[in-house]
């Protein structure tokens, strides 16, 4: 991933964005082309650290027998985006851009096997059934027994070990203070919600920024 050093945020941020979103783009090669499946996904580390992306995919998917443990593949994890007019800049002579975050994750994939893929299963629909708390979250034991053995049937465990983490947080981070909160304010004015989501993370990067707008107007207000 190409990424100039004001947007490339550290590993342990890139991790956490990654673990945070739990969906991404698996991308593998079969040798004559790219093949890849949008998948949710957790993390989870090995004892010595190693990040470790922890997912499954219909048994039927390309993706299961290009799994052998040695060839490298990619997890693309996106977050929100927003285009940026030039118009929306303080300084003049602006050209068009898109603001998001990104993080790739690269490294061997293998299979899981059936008492791990049980676990597995567990862990993903714990991770996202909390997304809707207060609702009681939904579990395998909810399942009858033939039922639930039926479907993974279906399906296939497998666990890439993170070998590289790369990131991406293109944030308008290099832009002068009036510029950077010109842009934040154009973009939380906008009906799209990942406008606006960029807008407040932007907000979040470079809190002092707004402070200094804020005190800007007052004392500009008669």
């Amino acid at each position: 991933m190409y990424t100039p050093p004001f947007f490339k945020p550290d590993r342990a941020a890139s991790l956490k964005f990654a673990e945070e979103r739990g969906f991404g783009t698996m991308c593998a090669f079969d040798g004559h082309k790219p093949v890849a499946s949008p998948l949710p996904f957790y993390l989870t580390y090995a004892a010595d650290g190693t990040p470790q992306a922890a997912f499954h995919a219909a048994r039927h998917n390309p993706l299961v027998k290009l799994a052998d443990g040695a060839a490298s593949w990619l997890l693309a994890v996106n977050g929100a985006d927003a285009y940026v007019s030039p118009d929306w800049y303080v300084s003049p002579d602006q050209v068009p851009t898109w603001l998001y975050q990104a993080v790739h994750l690269s490294g061997p994939v293998r299979m899981l096997s059936d008492g791990e893929l049980a676990v597995q299963i567990d862990t993903l629909s714990d991770k996202f059934e909390n997304w809707l708390l207060p609702k009681t979250p939904w579990t395998s034991g909810k399942m009858t027994a033939g039922r639930l053995e039926a479907m993974k049937k279906g399906i296939v465990g497998l666990v890439m070990t993170v070998e590289e983490v790369e990131g991406s947080f293109k944030l308008n981070q290099h832009k002068s203070d009036a510029d950077y909160t010109a842009i934040a304010n154009a973009l939380g004015a906008q009906a799209d919600a990942d406008a606006r989501e960029i807008a407040q993370l932007m907000q979040d990067v470079r809190p002092e920024a707004f402070v200094n707008e804020t005190n800007m107007l007052e004392r500009s207000t008669p």
